[in-house]
């Protein structure tokens, strides 16, 4: 199977850029799906699902999350699996039991991370590497059973719980993104001026790298669903939110 399916779980708020963006990333079978309006897809006929960033906190008190959260625990339990980026990060560790709180700071820019090297996740990536940040929230306490993958002095930026992983920088960001988040955010005009001027073509390249994240998470659905398909066995109507070992 070359071309696995995939649920795009857009939390937005519709913003094009996200849209472009995991497009463009993704070389799969994408359904994108507006998850702020309160839709999400109507069965679990997809192969992974990834949930992408959002200007709210996980822990706001809105209507649309709680279908999404219906949903999310409903596929985790029939072991699908997920990768969050960002906000989808927080967003999936909250429903596994981790905790998301803010952090007092806004990490914005291009930040180094480090990651411990032993994860299929980052296969191909140098073990301190370069992304793009965006978040003033963090999950401050990762999901029991989980495994921390990556992290940097402000917080941790990536975990798997079995089938699900999350990585809290974006990998998916090119330069316009950047540039336009930069530009609409609430910042002093010597930080906005000194953030803009190192949006350059370099260091997007250094950020490249990154960007197999999604390669590798998608060759990991493959591989999971070969052996589903492999061992014929039904979904987990009932399991606790631990998933399926690969």
């Amino acid at each position: 199977m070359s071309h696995v399916r995939i649920a795009v779980l857009n939390a937005a708020y519709r913003d094009e850029n996200t849209t472009r963006n995991f497009r463009r990333e993704l070389d799969a079978s994408l359904a994108e799906f507006d998850v702020t309006d309160g839709t999400v897809p109507d069965d679990f006929d997809y192969d992974a699902a990834v949930i992408t960033g959002s200007r709210a906190s996980v822990y706001w008190d809105e209507d649309w999350m709680r279908p999404l959260t219906e949903w999310v625990g409903d596929a985790i339990d029939r072991g699908m699996p997920f990768l969050g980026v960002c906000w989808g990060h927080q967003f999936l560790a909250d429903v596994l039991g981790g905790t998301v709180d803010d952090m007092g700071v806004y990490e914005v820019g291009y930040s180094e991370i480090e990651h411990r090297g032993n994860s299929r996740l980052f296969d191909g990536i140098d073990e301190s590497f370069t992304v793009f940040t965006s978040h003033t929230d963090e999950v401050s306490e990762l999901p029991p059973g989980s495994t921390p993958l990556a992290e940097n002095d402000y917080s941790n930026h990536g975990f798997r719980k079995d089938r699900v992983f999350g990585v809290q920088f974006h990998p998916e960001y090119d330069i316009a993104t950047a540039r336009g988040l930069v530009n609409r955010k609430d910042l002093s005009d010597e930080r906005r001026e000194t953030l803009l001027d190192e949006i350059t073509e370099t260091n997007y390249q250094r950020t490249c790298e990154a960007k197999l994240v999604f390669d590798n998470f998608l060759e990991f659905v493959r591989e999971v669903t070969a052996t589903d398909a492999a061992t014929d066995e039904p979904p987990r109507e009932t399991s606790p939110r631990t998933g399926y070992t690969d």
